[in-house]
């Protein structure tokens, strides 16, 4: 951690990683391809501030991903890569402003570790390729707690309007939670440092006032789109109100039972996710989480000027209130992965650049090996066995690789700590493979951006498309670059180009006798891998087959 260059060097190398991912794998159905039909979508209608998906009015996220996604696709042209690239850029906005923040009450090589925990965590190469809001999400709420330190510790007025801004950034992305995020990482620090004052400082009604300028935009095309005209349809209920669905309802919603999904709702269900989407770094996360607590316990609930209690109370209390969320999804944690990532980082500094945990060294260091063999060889069999697509000498790159973890484990010429070397070594190599190897060739089973491959390489009139039933996903529209049609059965007419599951086209044939199969596409829905998809022997059956047919009499 001495050497800006080794830095540099890594995260060069999960940059690198990242744009693997961008250009190499297609946009997933459902919500990474949906964000980028709308995009698309818009820039087509030229509405900017009312939103429509597929030609319906669309009231779910705030629109800052759809604004500067379509910004960069009108640069840039429609491509996936485009509408990838303003997330690829707020994820190192979250990486700096991670370093930054930690920087302010922590030496430098704690600093380093914790953007480098953060740019090397499983859920930032994730959504960096499978993009949704989150990765923006992240970007803007870090930005803005470290804006606000800034301001509390050295009083300038730029990092108090930066903070404002970055909070109604994050606003318009993905609602109140990137007011929430911000304060539930200062309240806990005001109050283990006894500083009430901090509760009653006349600037938060400024702030609060530029949040409110900031957000005239969003709130115009909500009340125009969906107050003006109450009543619209939105996942089946009615709405009266565009505004209240995004003040109150889309967040606060989830608590009162108001909000019309009702995912998973367990309180360690997003710790349950984080043992994958934070590796390598979870288990350090964790043990610092820990220490962090019985720290505070033996100081008896008070901190030194000196030290912060924004990272651990920040992340503890958005866990408690997201986890009592009766509708949580893996990836909602995330926003809060820059303050876990700093926790790990303090662990981690001192695990490993100092001599205060040699105790338990060897112990995590075997525990660790252990795991990230078992990751290479699971790498190793995906890559050989589930696709005969994949040539065999990219599995046998991937068990090269695990033959090089063992030289650099047993070398003695690395300089670094070898826990961090081969952590990294794992996390960024295997991302690499499933990036380039194993994702794209996943991805030939999903139907919507298959057909959409065909119908622009075969140069079919999309006109003539229609879809039955609405049986594909967005990923269609985007690649395609158009909106189909959707149609019953029975309105189905002569000349129309039909996208059906297979086993619809006896009903069709009962009206047209003679259909002809243009295209056919074994499907499968991807972000749901089975143990049976991924067998050969058994993927047959998990396969539903779609069609597209030429209506002929």
């Amino acid at each position: 951690m001495k050497k800006k260059n080794t830095a540099l060097f890594i995260f060069s190398l999960c940059g690198l990683t990242y744009l693997l991912g961008m250009f190499c794998i297609p946009l997933m159905d459902i919500d990474a391809a949906q964000y980028a039909s709308i995009s698309r979508e818009m820039l087509e209608r030229k509405s900017y501030l009312q939103f429509f998906d597929l030609g319906k009015d669309y009231l779910d996220k705030p629109p800052m991903l759809f604004w500067l996604s379509g910004i960069s696709m009108k640069v840039f042209g429609i491509h996936d890569w485009a509408y990838r690239l303003p997330s690829f850029f707020f994820a190192w906005i979250a990486v700096y402003s991670t370093y930054r923040l930690a920087l302010l009450f922590y030496k430098r090589d704690i600093a380093l570790l914790s953007a480098i925990v953060l740019a090397s965590s499983q859920a930032m190469f994730l959504i960096t390729h499978d993009v949704r809001t989150d990765t923006m999400l992240m970007g803007w709420v870090i930005f803005s707690i470290w804006q606000l330190a800034e301001w509390y510790q050295h009083k300038k007025w730029i990092n108090f309007i930066l903070a404002f801004i970055g909070i109604a950034g994050g606003m318009m992305t993905k609602g109140p939670i990137a007011l929430m995020v911000p304060a539930f990482a200062l309240i806990p620090h005001f109050i283990l440092r006894r500083e009430w004052k901090q509760f009653f400082r006349w600037e938060y009604i400024l702030g609060l006032m530029i949040i409110a300028v900031l957000l005239i935009p969003m709130s115009i095309g909500l009340y125009q789109q969906f107050d003006l005209h109450p009543g619209k349809l939105i996942n089946g209920d009615p709405i009266k109100s565009g505004l209240r669905f995004y003040y109150w309802t889309q967040s606060f919603g989830r608590y009162t039972g108001e909000n019309h999904f009702k995912e998973m709702n367990d309180f360690t269900f997003l710790l349950q996710n984080m043992l994958w989407s934070f590796l390598p770094w979870i288990i350090f996360f964790l043990a610092g989480l820990f220490l962090d607590i019985v720290g505070l316990i033996q100081d008896r609930f008070k901190i030194m000027k000196t030290h912060e209690w924004m990272t651990t109370g920040g992340f503890i209390i958005t866990y408690c209130i997201l986890g009592r969320s009766q509708a949580q999804l893996p990836h909602y944690i995330f926003i809060v992965f820059p303050l876990a990532a700093i926790i790990a980082a303090k662990f981690l500094y001192r695990l490993l650049f100092t001599n205060e945990l040699k105790t338990i060294k060897k112990i995590f260091t075997a525990f660790h090996v252990f795991i990230f063999v078992l990751l290479w060889l699971l790498v190793i069999v995906l890559l050989a066995y589930p696709f005969a697509s994949i040539p065999k000498y990219i599995a046998a790159m991937a068990a090269l690789c695990l033959v090089l973890f063992f030289v650099i484990l047993f070398s003695e010429k690395i300089k670094l700590p070898k826990l961090l070397v081969i952590s990294l070594f794992t996390i960024i190599g295997i991302n690499i493979f499933l990036s380039t190897a194993f994702y794209p060739t996943l991805l030939t089973f999903q139907k919507g951006s298959a057909f959409a491959d065909y119908i622009n390489e075969n140069k079919i009139d999309k006109n003539k498309v229609v879809m039955l039933s609405g049986n594909t996903g967005h990923s269609l529209s985007f690649y395609s670059q158009h909106v189909y049609p959707i149609k019953s059965s029975g309105e189905i007419v002569k000349g129309d180009l039909v996208i059906a599951k297979k086993d619809s086209l006896p009903i069709i044939q009962q009206k047209f006798k003679k259909t002809a199969i243009i295209k056919q596409v074994n499907s499968f829905g991807i972000t749901g891998l089975t143990l049976p998809f991924l067998n050969p022997a058994t993927r047959e059956k998990e396969l539903e087959p779609y069609v597209l047919i030429e209506i002929k009499n």
